[in-house]
């Protein structure tokens, strides 16, 4: 299915005024017909009260022609089922009466932009809420949205490649492209879209890890990298887009970006994944003391033999050396213990 675009002219103020001049002359040709007491044109009369009462009972029909176009937005029209195009340019329009305008998602509530409260960051939706954007909706019409949208679906639990479960939300940015293949080639656009962002974001999450591990390959070419969820959110952010683009690609929809919003382990593993982390800090900082005694203890060596400051032999250097660790890595302040008697 191929968009047609349709350049009807904005003259819809013109037929506006036609009709309404129209549906006025009727009212008086009704009127005249009724009042009309010659008898010699009594057949013209009965003509002219059919006449006029015809037009002001069905002189309506041509007002539903009338079609109004903000910016970024489109009107699919249909005429007896079938697709006769796209009107996507703002104004003020007459269309064919009996043409029907078509969306299928017109109803849908998501948490995206477009169907969100107006309270700044929030995305749940209450009853009143919900009501209150039902009636904007019904308001609005069939009219397809062409301005960027942002989709932000639910968190989801996704186990990484290792095994382990986290939490992982996104939000897509996207907007309508092609208005036939989005209204024609999936049932409803907006869950369609939905459903294949948590799909792509299951099968990309899961060949990552949550941080770096080793022998891990993310790319699939073979060689263990350092990719993470943590540590490459932008790579696995543009690899979810692309999935999702080859899914909605033939529903007339285009993936501008994905973003990570929410990134954490499960609540089950947090506490145990926590401590693993801290335990980690732990030891590296523990490195980093042990290193930096060591050079200190060097150091203090050297400048010792340098200066000629005293002669220690092998049993006092050790000595020294064990004091010296025990004071520069110990958690708690040291207690030192005056010799005042020989150091022999």
């Amino acid at each position: 299915m191929q968009e047609k675009i349709l350049g009807n002219k904005k003259n819809g103020m013109k037929m506006l005024l036609l009709f309404f001049l129209l549906y006025v002359a009727g009212i008086a040709v009704f009127i005249l017909g009724c009042v009309q007491t010659d008898h010699k044109a009594f057949w013209w009369s009965v003509v002219m009260t059919v006449a006029g009462g015809i037009w002001m009972v069905l002189g309506w029909i041509p007002f539903c022609g009338l079609r109004v176009l903000k910016p970024q937005e489109a009107l699919v029209l249909t005429l007896f089922g079938k697709y006769v195009g796209t009107i996507r340019e703002e104004g003020f329009y007459f269309v064919n009466p009996f043409c029907t305008a078509v969306n299928p998602a017109a109803r849908t509530r998501l948490k995206q932009s477009g169907d969100v409260s107006g309270i700044p960051g929030t995305f749940e939706i209450t009853t009143a809420q919900a009501a209150a954007q039902t009636v904007a909706t019904e308001s609005a019409g069939k009219k397809i949205s062409l301005k960027i949208m942002t989709l932000n679906n639910n968190r989801q639990k996704i186990n990484d490649c290792l095994g382990n479960p986290v939490e992982i939300g996104i939000a897509v940015m996207w907007k309508v492209t092609d208005t036939a293949k989005a209204v024609f080639e999936v049932d409803n656009y907006k869950e369609y879209l939905s459903l294949q962002c948590d799909s792509a974001l299951r099968n990309i999450v899961r060949l990552y890890p949550y941080d770096a591990a080793p022998n891990v390959d993310t790319t699939g070419d073979g060689i263990a990298d350092e990719g993470s969820l943590r540590g490459s959110s932008d790579v696995v952010a543009e690899r979810i887009r692309n999935e999702i683009q080859k899914k909605v690609a033939g529903a007339g929809l285009e993936i501008l970006e994905a973003r990570i919003t929410y990134l954490a382990y499960a609540p089950e593993i947090a506490a145990v994944m926590l401590q693993r982390q801290q335990a980690s800090a732990i030891v590296d900082a523990r490195k980093m003391i042990v290193d930096g005694a060591v050079g200190m203890v060097e150091m203090a060596l050297e400048r010792l033999d340098e200066k000629h400051t005293v002669a220690l032999d092998d049993e006092r250097k050790a000595a020294m050396v064990s004091n010296l660790l025990v004071v520069l890595c110990g958690n708690r302040d040291a207690q030192p213990v005056v010799n005042s008697g020989s150091l022999y």
